[in-house]
This record gives C-alpha cells, structure tokens and sequence, in this order.
C-alpha cells in the first residue's frame, strides 16, 4: 500500500492499494461511521426528452459516503465499502446507497474522527511490507501441497499426486514424482520471486527429493523441516516448528500464530487470560488487558449482526490503556483456534479476581 496524503488534525488519510493484501488491511482499518471518498463507478440515466432512451449507463463519478459496513473478498479480489452517499455530482441523489468496489491500485480517502494507535500501525505495516517471498512445500511420495504466504495467512497454489506404483517400480515412480515437484518449486520460486522455501515431509522424502535437486540456486533457498503429514493441516504444522521460526519471523502470519499460542499457554495455567465478549469486555473496562486479540471474522460478524460498538469500545479502551491490539486472521489455523473462544480473547497484565 502507498500513503498519498496524510493529516490526522483533519483525520485524512489517502492510500493507493497496491495488491490483494492491502484490501484485507483496509477492511480491517474501514469502520462503520468513517468517512471515505474516491472515483467510482455510478449508474446514471442519461439527459433526454426521450423517456425511453433514459437508461441507466455506468459512469465514472468522485463520491463520498459515510461507511456502513466493509467486506473483504478474497475470492472475489475486492473490498467493498457501502454507506450513504453524503457528496456526489448533482446526477447523484445524496442520502442514497453507494458500494465502493475497491480492488487493486485504487486510491480512497479515509477520515476518521479519531484514529486509534493500533490503525496508525495496521496502516504503517501495510505501507512498509512487501509481499510475501515466503513459500511452504509439505509433502510425501503421494502428494504434495504448495502453499504461498499471505499477510492474511497463506494460499495454496497447487495439490498434486503422485502415481505410487507396487514396490518393485516404486523407486523409479517416487524419483519422477520428485523431479514433478522440484518443478513446481522451480516455477513457483520465479513467478512470485520467492526468497525461501520451507520444505517439509513426515519421514525422510524432504532427503530423498533434495538429493534430485541440481539447481544451487533453488537448493540455498530451502529450509527443511518436518511434518506429520502431507495435507493442508501439514501446512498449519509446519508454522509452528522451531526450525522454520527464524525464516518466518517477518511474516505476519507467524506472528499471529505465536500470540495464539502464547494466549493458549495462559488458558493452560489458568493464569493471565480472558476470552469470550463478556469476560474480555470486563477486562479491558479496568484496565487489565495487554494485548487484545480479535479474529477478522467476528469484526466482519460483528458488523453484519449490529454489536460493532462492544468490539470498537474494547478496543479504545485497550488503546487507552496503552495495550497492543491484534487483528488475527481467520484463514489459518490459529484463527479458527481463536474463533473457536468466540474470536476474541486477550493477554492480561494481571489476573482476574472473580471473588
């Protein structure tokens, strides 16, 4: 993401997005009452005596709106923003619906009546990361996974089988098998620009298959490491092994994972953790709260259902109290772990006494 202008006395900020991770940043950083503006397109009928020929063309128009609700699809590879038109062309009735379909390399305003400091770093790490050089490779001699990391958590690319033969011509189909993957690493490595590959497999088929690695180059890039099994729960595995944190300590995605973790310890022990809207919403109204952690998913859930206000006052009163708030995306194993506490939950500074 590109920052074009900035003045948070007036709480405007203008942005260029620049890929499909920045559209999840902005839907995490977008919130019901902001005000945002830009060219879009509008259906307007056009000027004629002739009823029949008024019909409705897409055009392009400058509106500003003031935000109802932002949707994230990847899928889709766009960011919807709608609300209530507030300042359009004079073709544009005010007060009426708009969508803003932003995708990439769209610019917007945002204004904010009051930007929290976890926005001004959502915003910072948008604008300072690149994208993501990091893939994972899990496999077997049956199949493998090819996964690239995202700021959201990770995209698979491809699921490939091998063809297993009986044992006396496995050796030779294992060996092809190899050189398919090998293959694909080789693509995958210079369509995305990938700086390190983690390599992964249950047993001893990452040694095999590097053994079939003649490129120097491809072979510096791999960090091996193991998993039990090569699925897409292989790839959730693998974040979590020591051997491969120091090559994923710059990926959000690891980050997210090891507060997860860290958050999970503390249920453990029965120690300095809080979960669930009720129990964290007590704990950040005295002050209690460290660190805030709240899946994507219930930020989009709680627009849709109308209980927005409870999740955006923890969050200024975990601001207030200068604690650190987290956006956990749902994508990855780790956010479903924290959906499944009801997708939030936090990391306190000192225990709760429920007397």
């Amino acid at each position: 993401m590109k920052l074009l202008h900035s003045n948070l006395k007036k709480g405007e900020v203008k942005v260029l997005t620049q890929n499909l991770d920045d559209l999840w940043y902005l839907s995490t950083i977008v919130e019901p009452k902001d005000i945002v503006q830009g060219k879009t397109l509008r259906k307007i009928k056009a000027a004629s005596g002739d009823e029949k020929s008024k019909e409705a063309a897409k055009k392009p128009v400058f509106i500003k709106l003031t935000v109802e609700k932002a949707e994230f699809s990847k899928y889709a590879s766009v960011l919807r923003i709608s609300g209530i038109i507030k300042e359009a062309p004079e073709e544009v009735p005010l007060g009426s619906y708009h969508t803003f379909n932003v995708d990439e390399n769209t610019a917007i305003t945002i204004t904010k009546e009051n930007w929290l400091k976890y926005h001004l770093d959502r915003l910072k790490e948008a604008c300072q990361e690149k994208k993501s050089a990091l893939l994972i490779c899990v496999h077997d001699r049956e199949e493998a996974y090819f996964a690239l990391f995202k700021k959201y958590g990770y995209e698979v690319l491809a699921h490939i089988h091998g063809d297993v033969q009986k044992k006396r011509e496995e050796s030779t189909k294992k060996e092809n098998f190899y050189l398919t993957i090998i293959a694909k690493l080789k693509e995958y490595a210079e369509r995305y620009k990938i700086r390190q590959i983690i390599l992964a497999s249950p047993a001893f088929w990452k040694e095999d298959l590097m053994k079939e690695i003649n490129d120097d180059e491809l072979k510096q890039k791999i960090v091996p490491a193991a998993c039990s099994s090569a699925t897409k729960n292989g790839i959730d595995e693998v974040i979590k092994r020591p051997e491969v944190r120091e090559a994923l300590k710059q990926e959000r995605t690891a980050k997210e994972i090891n507060k997860v973790e860290e958050l999970f310890a503390e249920i453990a022990k029965s120690n300095l953790a809080a979960y669930g809207i009720e129990e964290t919403e007590n704990a950040s109204s005295i002050g209690a709260v460290k660190e805030l952690l709240i899946t994507d998913s219930l930020i989009q859930k709680s627009r849709m259902e109308s209980f927005y206000g409870r999740i955006e006052n923890m969050m200024k009163a975990v601001d207030k109290a200068k604690g650190e708030i987290e956006i956990i995306s749902s994508e990855h194993e780790a956010g479903k772990k924290l959906d499944g506490l009801g997708g939030i939950a936090a990391i306190l500074r000192f225990k709760l006494n429920y007397g």
